[in-house]
């Protein structure tokens, strides 16, 4: 586990970016199935490297017969491929063994078992803090509050865990329990929390005041389109005078997903470009789905949108579609694919980087906002939103309506 945790520690999406413990993980832009040339068959070594492994087979013979304890095999075989892929010294890629790669798959289901928090790594200290309780969830029942740093779950100290580590202790069967220790301030509180079935809230919408609507994507799944679209539906959106359009915190997925968004909103020509850095790319364009929003709309942003979120809100920009507002985003420029392994477990393969329309690449960059509004965690009042009060305004203003500043 070292290995994956130096590997988890290292990824700053997972360090800056938003993570449901025991709702979702996500945090990329996944490409499409497996990757080019391999199949799930592929467990024959390739002709010519068995000099190459002679000293991997060495030290592992040498485990075997000489350490002072019994290793299982696959504890072994882990390392390995841990080490292995962590040589690329690509933050995006990575290997997940086989309990880390079933939680993965349940996120992308869009249900799990667990407590429903959103959580960041303090880059800072590397505790992982609670942004946000999502309603209606055990943790928001316990009194759970944003701002608390986890400290311990089920009494083990969790200090220094990367989130896949704490996601995999304090998810579990639905109706069990689990005592989370969190810090708030300077004292330590104990909650004893019943995990519960929780579907990931993957849109929210409503309608503002000033006939203004307003529609929060929280992650690029597979049904992501499908609820947007209802969602605008819902609203009648060419009816309203202004559309407010929440990526904040939305760590991506699903790069299908992701062109299936920005296609709702964009007629035709182009939403990305890939390149594979060997001199070939690959365009995508809209995809034909476009739904005729012709009011104007404002996309919120902060420095936890990433990825497939980055994606969305570079091309309405570019291509004039949509203002941007908030703080500069993530900066996750990369397209990864996922394998799954004979073991169980996964490997995560960076093969591409992704530019905008325009052809930026906002790798460690992020999309700079048309209009920035600062909102920091500390102190937080979820009522008082100075970002989306600012969208509201700046849409209020194309339509004729004055502002009157408080």
């Amino acid at each position: 586990m070292a290995s994956l945790r130096a590997v988890w520690q290292r990824m700053r999406p997972f360090r800056a970016s938003l993570v449901l413990v025991a709702v979702f993980i996500s945090g990329f832009v996944l490409g499409h199935g497996n990757l080019v040339g391999l199949a799930q068959t592929d467990t024959v070594a390739p002709v010519g490297v068995a000099d190459n492994f002679e000293p991997f087979w060495q030290v592992y013979n040498l485990i075997e017969s000489n350490y002072l304890e019994d290793v299982e095999t696959d504890v072994l075989v882990d390392g390995a491929i841990n080490g292995m892929v962590e040589s690329l010294g690509d933050q995006f890629s990575g290997y997940m063994d086989p309990s880390v790669y079933d939680l993965i798959n349940q996120d992308l289901s869009g249900e799990i078992n667990g407590i429903g928090v959103v959580i960041e790594t303090v880059e800072e200290t590397e505790e992982i803090r609670v942004v946000q309780i999502l309603k209606g969830t055990p943790a928001d029942r316990a009194g759970l509050q944003a701002g608390d740093i986890f400290a311990r779950v089920d009494g083990e100290d969790v200090i220094g865990m990367s989130q896949l580590e704490l996601a995999g202790k304090v998810r579990g069967p639905e109706g069990t329990q689990v005592v989370i220790t969190v810090k708030r301030g300077e004292d330590l509180h104990d909650f004893t929390i019943t995990r519960a079935k929780i579907t990931i809230p993957t849109v929210e919408s409503r309608l503002l005041d000033s006939n203004i609507g307003y529609v929060k994507l929280n992650d690029f799944n597979v049904n992501a389109r499908q609820q947007v679209n209802s969602a605008l539906d819902s609203l009648d959106v060419n009816n309203l005078d202004g559309l407010v359009f929440d990526l904040r915190g939305n760590p991506g997925g699903l790069l299908s997903s992701a062109i299936d968004i920005a296609s709702a909103f964009i007629k035709d020509g182009t939403i990305l470009v890939e390149d594979f850095g060997d001199g070939n790319e690959q365009v995508y364009s809209a995809n034909g789905s476009y739904i005729g929003v012709s009011i104007p709309i404002v996309v919120l942003v902060d420095n936890n949108s990433a990825s497939a979120s980055e994606l969305v809100a570079g091309a309405l920009q570019d291509r004039g579609r949509a203002t941007i507002l908030g703080e500069v985003t993530f900066g996750k420029g990369t397209v990864q694919t996922w394998q799954s392994l004979v073991n169980g477990g996964g490997v995560r393969l960076t093969i591409a980087r992704w530019l905008t329309p325009d052809r930026h690449w906002i790798h460690d960059q992020g999309i700079i906002p048309d209009m920035i509004v600062e909102w920091p965690v500390e102190g937080r009042d979820e009522q008082d939103d100075p970002q989306l009060q600012a969208a509201v305004d700046w849409l209020l203003t194309q339509n004729g309506v004055p502002v009157v500043q408080p």
